[in-house]
């Protein structure tokens, strides 16, 4: 079994990058911390670390004990914070992977749920790309996954699919940019600048396959993978960009830009994608449930 003291010492070696620098840390003589990490060389069969001039640096295989210390002592980290007793209350952690294609503002009305149950939640958030989260998730090291598509076919993880909900979408610019349109919504975004979200988002193509079908040729000035960013943008007056119904009123008094109009012929979906077929974490089932009940205008039906 590893000695995690030892792992210890050789996490704050690899952080620090010398044994000097650690041993002021750790309130150890460097002798002793050298010892120690040979003893844990002599344990895992392998070099960790080779002396580049006056410098140490991971081997490859130090890569690999490095990257699972990392999240050993990080989780110890979380284990403490979780039990702190602030405020007479231990908080039961839901760590949440929100792909990175999904708008901040529906996130936080996903999510937000979670956290007004007579049962405290600590909300932990980790953001990527729906592969990367996906496994995590896998690995045990996230409750769920929030994000705008199923668990793609050419993933072989074994998940399940909550369906949370569907919502139209809806299109804004600025005042300047509203009273510049020539006729009614849709057919006054034909020749406007407009901002489209990223290939990472699951909209783009959607929106794109409408504007052809009701013969809109919108001038396209740029794409965004951060929907964030392209609302900056948008509210810069560079162009119109559309964003999920659920959230217009929000989005229009955030970024003080006017709705030019609303499809649903384009929709967005969601979902929550977990481990469990039924949903056992306290925290989920309040997402799914005030998603299904009041986020979203359409019920939809469990998978």
């Amino acid at each position: 079994m590893i000695n995690y003291k030892h792992l210890r010492y050789f996490w704050m070696v690899a952080k620090e990058g010398s044994i000097a620098k650690a041993s002021k840390l750790l309130f150890l003589t460097p002798q002793t911390i050298s010892g120690q990490l040979s003893l844990l060389e002599d344990q895992l069969g392998t070099r960790l670390f080779k002396r580049v001039g006056r410098n140490l640096q991971l081997t490859e295989e130090g890569k690999v004990v490095q990257s699972y210390a990392n999240d050993i002592f990080s989780l110890g980290n979380e284990l403490q914070e979780v039990l702190k007793n602030q405020t007479g209350n231990i908080r039961q952690p839901l760590i949440a992977g929100i792909a990175n294609s999904i708008p901040k503002s529906i996130a936080y009305h996903l999510l937000e749920p979670s956290l007004s149950l007579d049962e405290p939640v600590q909300l932990i958030c980790r953001e990527d790309n729906l592969t990367m989260l996906l496994t995590e998730l896998a690995a045990h090291k996230l409750d769920i996954v929030i994000s705008d598509r199923p668990l793609p076919d050419t993933i072989s993880v074994k998940c399940f699919n909550h369906r949370l909900g569907q919502c139209g979408m809806s299109f804004f610019g600025t005042r300047q940019l509203v009273e510049k349109k020539q006729g009614d919504f849709p057919q006054c975004l034909d020749t406007m600048p407009i901002l489209l979200p990223g290939s990472a988002s699951s909209i783009k193509n959607k929106l794109l396959q409408w504007f052809e079908r009701h013969n809109i040729a919108p001038e396209i000035v740029a794409e965004f993978d951060d929907g964030a960013l392209m609302k900056a943008f948008g509210k810069k007056g560079v162009g119109v960009f559309a964003a999920p119904s659920a959230t217009a009123q929000e989005v229009k008094e955030d970024y003080n830009v006017e709705i030019l109009g609303e499809t649903n012929e384009v929709t967005e979906s969601f979902y929550a994608i977990s481990i469990e077929r039924k949903i056992k974490h306290p925290g989920v089932v309040a997402i799914l449930n005030e998603a299904r009940e009041h986020l979203f205008m359409k019920d939809v039906l469990l998978e």
